[in-house]
C-alpha cells in the first residue's frame, strides 16, 4: 500500500517491475443491502460470494429486437466509423466496440435510466452512480475474437485512476450465448483476490490495448492458480438475459469460429463516492469517451 503524490492511498499497486504475488482484496463485493432495491437476499449474497449473477429475460423479445436494430444502424453509419470510439478488429477492420454509446444512441441513454437496470447498480453499489464507461461489443460469427483473461479493475485503477473496485458491470446479451460462440467466462469467487500486472503502461496504450491487450494481462501461472482455486463459469443463455458482475473479478472470452454472432450492451456504473482521479500506472488518464470523469449521478 502506497500514498500517490495526490495524497491518495493506493490499496492495489500494480503494472510493476517484477511479478509480485496476488493479495486479499480490501474491499466488499456488495455494497448495500436487501432494503435497497429490487435483487432479493439470496441472490445478493450469492453475487457476494462468486461476484457476479445473471438476471434472464431483463429485456422482451421485442426489446432485443429493437436494441438489435440499433447495433446494426450504428455499425452501419459511415460517418460514424470515423470516429475515435469505434474500435475495429485488429485484423479484419469490422467494428469490434463503439464506446460512449448511451451519448450516441438515445435509446441506450434510456437503458442507462431504466429501473431495472439501474435501481440494481444502486443497491450492489450501496449509493447514487454514474456510467464510468459503455459500449456495444460485436462479435461476429467466424472471425470474432476474444478477450484474453483479465480484472477490469486494474485497467481502470492503472489508467483511469479508480481508486477502489465499487464498480459493476451489465453486460446485456442481444443474440443467445452459447457455450461454444465465445460467451464470456468468469472466475467465480475471483473478485475477492487482486492480481498486479507487470509492465509499464506506455503512452496512449488505449489505441492498442482496445484492440489485443498485452500489459495489464495476469501471468498464465496466476491464471491457473486462479482457476485452481475457483473455477471457471460460462455466461450464457437466450438474448435479452444481463450478466452482472464485480468491476475485479477474473474473466475473458475466446474466439468466436462459429456461424453464430454474440453482440451486448456493456454498461458500467462506479459509484459516486469513488470519483476517479489521477491513474495510480500511467502518465495520463485514457480519454473520457473509455473512462468518464463526469461523475453527475444517473436519474431517471
Amino acid at each position: 500500500m502506497t500514498i500517490m503524490e495526490t495524497g491518495v492511498e493506493d490499496s492495489y499497486p500494480t503494472r510493476v517491475p517484477a511479478p509480485a504475488e496476488p493479495f486479499d482484496r480490501v474491499d466488499p463485493t456488495v455494497w448495500g443491502s436487501e432494503a435497497d432495491g429490487p435483487i432479493d437476499a439470496a441472490t445478493l449474497a450469492s453475487h457476494d460470494a462468486k461476484g457476479y449473477h445473471i438476471v434472464e429475460g431483463l429485456l422482451s423479445p421485442a426489446e432485443v429486437q429493437g436494441y438489435w436494430q440499433e447495433l446494426v444502424r450504428l455499425s452501419s453509419d459511415e460517418q460514424l466509423k470515423a470516429d475515435e470510439r469505434v474500435i475495429t478488429e485488429k485484423k479484419t477492420g469490422s467494428v469490434r466496440s463503439i464506446f460512449e454509446v448511451h451519448k450516441i444512441s438515445e435509446l441506450i441513454a434510456e437503458l442507462v435510466r431504466d429501473p431495472r437496470v439501474l435501481d440494481r447498480a444502486r443497491q450492489i453499489l450501496g449509493s447514487e452512480v454514474y456510467i464510468h464507461q459503455s459500449r456495444v461489443n460485436y462479435m461476429p460469427g467466424f472471425k470474432g475474437t476474444g478477450f484474453y483473461w483479465h480484472s477490469d479493475f486494474e485497467t481502470w485503477h492503472a489508467e483511469d485512476g479508480m481508486p477502489r473496485p465499487r464498480a459493476v458491470s451489465c453486460s446485456i446479451a442481444l443474440t443467445d450465448n452459447y457455450p461454444f460462440n465465445g460467451g464470456l467466462m468468469v472466475m467465480p469467487g475471483s473478485q475477492r483476490t487482486f492480481v498486479p500486472c507487470v509492465g509499464e503502461t506506455p503512452d496512449d496504450y488505449y489505441k492498442s490495448s482496445l484492440k489485443e491487450q498485452e500489459i495489464g494481462v495476469p501471468s498464465e501461472n496466476d491464471i491457473t492458480k486462479l482457476a485452481a482455486e475457483y473455477g471457471i463459469d460460462q455466461f450464457t443463455g437466450p438474448a435479452g438475459s444481463a450478466l452482472w458482475f464485480d468491476s475485479n473479478i477474473m474473466h475473458g472470452s475466446g474466439n468466436n469460429i462459429t456461424p453464430y454472432p454474440r453482440s451486448n450492451i456493456f454498461l458500467v456504473f462506479n459509484s459516486v463516492e469513488n470519483a476517479l482521479v489521477e491513474p495510480f500506472a500511467a502518465a495520463k488518464p485514457r480519454p473520457t469517451f473509455i473512462g468518464s470523469r463526469d461523475f453527475t449521478p444517473v436519474t431517471r
